[in-house]
């Protein structure tokens, strides 16, 4: 147990952990209303995924500016400002639905101005991390990051389904505005010992292109992200369409739709826990493949049932198989890539596991509307089946370079090495 919770001894990441856990709670409370919400007063499952579109798009236009920040500045502080302005939102909608004022434009444009929020939040936060728990414990951090997310997507939705049928959508959305109190306070708690970061000598957009070029030149990370982009975008929008699966497919109501989406938590909890317990990377590729198949092959059989609980129990390891792919390439990552460029690099991850996943969305609610909600979710899963065997084929290649990347890193310290590409490849790399 001592190893399995090690990033609990630094006291920075338990502020951290529960403060997020109660605002992740109200986020999943917030996404099930949400949802509900607009398949309520729209009937429609395309907008829906235009709902998906307005929350994660910005995060896909603006991480990269998001990233480059937050290797510039204080990533204690724009976190602060971001999760205070994330409270404001929720609270805006909440009182908007309570009145019954509330109109489908609303949840649309209060869910861009979250996904622009987001942009900038996400890149500081995974950045943020190893400034918390150091290189030792960082892959333990990052697996109870994802546990910690999978634990509130458990409660977060069950909670909602129930709150949405008792007192309707308006009360979830305030909850979750309340929420932000607690990681706002676990923030300014924290003592961070000051990085000092050097003026850069290159503009604000060169520095931004240097996480793309880092990416582009260094083959595993870019395998990874690939296959992360195609996992969301072709998988990931079974969750939109779940209103309409709870609704249509399995005739049932908010109670189920809640019930549903906390199957989903409890299998990524197990996947997020089952990487908790590791001490190192090594096999982690392995994982990859494996899941990112797995997760294919379950979303087919979900696609095929028409039974309430064997559906949920069907999306435990449709979950279970997500958070292992995500949670993995995080990891493999964050292994990889130097402290110098690490807020920029994770922006690009936040673009192919976030802001694939509107484009996902708009795609699987159009198809959705013409050929049903089962067959968009069949054709997602046999997308994301063949990506992973892409992945698998070319992994053997893969691993050499990675193990290079990997032992680099953990030799310099977090200094970057100036040549960690491979053989021919030269990645300009900021002055420390």
């Amino acid at each position: 147990m001592t190893h399995f919770f090690r990033a609990f001894r630094h006291r920075n990441y338990r502020l951290f952990f529960s403060g997020q856990i109660v605002s992740l709670t109200g986020t999943w409370m917030q996404s099930v209303a949400e949802s509900w919400l607009v398949y309520r007063l729209t009937g429609s499952s395309a907008l829906l995924g235009v709902a998906a579109f307005c929350s994660q798009i910005p995060v896909f236009v603006l991480a990269p500016i998001g990233g480059t920040i937050a290797d510039r500045a204080n990533r204690q502080r724009i976190m602060v400002a971001t999760q205070t302005i994330s409270m404001v939102l929720p609270l805006i909608l909440s009182a908007l639905t309570l009145s019954g004022r509330v109109q489908v434009w609303h949840v649309f444009t209060l869910a861009t101005c979250l996904g622009i929020v987001n942009a900038f939040d996400i890149p500081a936060r995974q950045a943020f991390v190893v400034e918390m728990v150091g290189r030792e414990d960082l892959l333990n951090a990052i697996a109870l990051n994802s546990s910690m997310v999978n634990g509130a997507r458990v409660v977060g939705p069950a909670v909602a389904g129930i709150l949405v049928a008792a007192v309707g959508e308006g009360w979830c959305f305030l909850i979750n505005g309340v929420s932000y109190v607690a990681v706002i306070a676990g923030l300014l708690l924290m003592r961070v010992t000051k990085t000092r970061r050097e003026r850069r000598p290159h503009s604000p957009l060169r520095d931004t292109a240097e996480g793309f070029r880092f990416v582009a030149r260094t083959r595993p990370v870019r395998a990874l992200l690939l296959l992360l982009g195609t996992i969301s975008f072709a998988g990931m929008p079974y969750a939109v369409l779940m209103p309409v699966f709870a609704r249509s497919i399995l005739h049932g109501g908010a109670r189920e739709l809640g019930i549903l989406m906390a199957a989903s938590g409890l299998g990524a909890l197990g996947g997020a826990l089952s990487l908790a317990a590791r001490r190192d990377v090594r096999g982690l590729g392995g994982w990859i493949a494996i899941s990112a198949a797995s997760f294919g092959i379950a979303l087919g059989f979900f696609s095929l049932s028409r039974t309430f609980w064997l559906s949920v129990a069907l999306l435990v390891p449709v979950g279970a198989s997500m958070m292992v792919e995500m949670a993995a390439s995080n990891t493999l990552i964050q292994a990889m890539v130097p402290d110098a460029l690490r807020g920029r690099v994770m922006s690009v991850y936040s673009m192919m596991f976030l802001g694939m996943a509107p484009f996902g969305g708009l795609w699987a609610g159009y198809v959705a509307e013409r050929i049903g909600a089962p067959a968009t979710v069949a054709i997602g899963g046999t997308i994301c089946i063949a990506a992973a065997i892409v992945f698998r084929v070319r992994l053997p290649s893969l691993r050499g370079e990675a193990r290079e990347l990997i032992v680099a890193q953990g030799l310099a310290s977090g200094e970057p090495p100036q040549d960690i590409t491979g053989p021919g490849e030269q990645v300009p790399l900021p002055a420390k």
